[in-house]
This record gives C-alpha cells, sequence and structure tokens, in this order.
C-alpha cells in the first residue's frame, strides 16, 4: 500500500491511497487509519478484487448474511467512512458494489476484498471525530452523533 497526504488544511486531511495485487483492502485501510490517527473520515474507492465478501445485515438474528464473490470483479463502487469504535480505535465502516464479468452486479457492507491488480481510494478527514457505539438492541455499531 502506497498512500500520500495530498491537501490538508484546517484539521482535514486529504490522502489518496493505492493497494496493490495481494492486500487485503479492509484491513490495509483499517491500518492506515490507525497509523494516521484518524478519527472521522469519509471515503471512496474504485478498482477490482481478486475475491471479496460482502455481507447485507440480518437485523434479526444480528449479524451479516455472507455474500461471497469468488472471482475477479471490478469495485464499482466503494463508500464509507471511519469513525472510532467503542475500543478508541478507527472503526471503518464501508458499503461496496462489485461488478462481475457478465454485468451483473453484487452488493453490500464490505467484510473483505483482496486486491487484484489495484484499489485507488480517496479519505478525506473531518476535523471534528465522530463516535462509533454498539447498539446492543440492533446487535452492530452506529455512529453516535451524541457522544
Amino acid at each position: 500500500m502506497k498512500s500520500q497526504l495530498v491537501a490538508e488544511s484546517a484539521g482535514q486531511r486529504t490522502f489518496v491511497v493505492v493497494l496493490d495485487a495481494g492486500e487485503e483492502a479492509f484491513a490495509a485501510l483499517t491500518a492506515l487509519a490507525v497509523a494516521q490517527n484518524i478519527g472521522s473520515a469519509s471515503l471512496t474507492a474504485i478498482g477490482a478484487f481478486e475475491r471479496a465478501t460482502v455481507g447485507w445485515f440480518d437485523l434479526e438474528e444480528k449479524d451479516y448474511q455472507r455474500i461471497p464473490v469468488m472471482e475477479q470483479c471490478e469495485v464499482l463502487s466503494a463508500i464509507g467512512d471511519v469513525a472510532r469504535g467503542d475500543d478508541g480505535k478507527p472503526s471503518l465502516h464501508v458499503h461496496a458494489v462489485l461488478g462481475l464479468r457478465d454485468g451483473t452486479t453484487r452488493g453490500g457492507h464490505l467484510l473483505s476484498g483482496l486486491v487484484r491488480p489495484t484499489l485507488e481510494v480517496t479519505l478525506v478527514e473531518m476535523p471534528a471525530h465522530l463516535r462509533r457505539r454498539k447498539r446492543p438492541e440492533l446487535g452492530i455499531a452506529l455512529i453516535d452523533l451524541d457522544a
């Protein structure tokens, strides 16, 4: 992974990140957020995965139903955010639409993605820190604007 700080103004930093083939996207972006002490940001990405897993959140089960994509796919759109979790560490939340060879798509919460050949990410930090808190009644952590 390569990253470059391309802009910084009034507490807002903008990074361009390029992931290489073989890197796991979610883990690499989490590591960058930790290394750069990013507590609040939005991100967008395009590129491709060798394989990926997206998820659909089942409110009754309070867990993600995994949707594996076991083939080369285009990352048509990936959008998400970074907020600090209950543990104080950066927590990613990313949704992705993946395009398949036949033109169909798979989409959902990005659980994992093995990059091939690249993933290009723009990450824009916000000056205020956001907090993601576990919501036991839902089984997931959501941004809490009152925190």
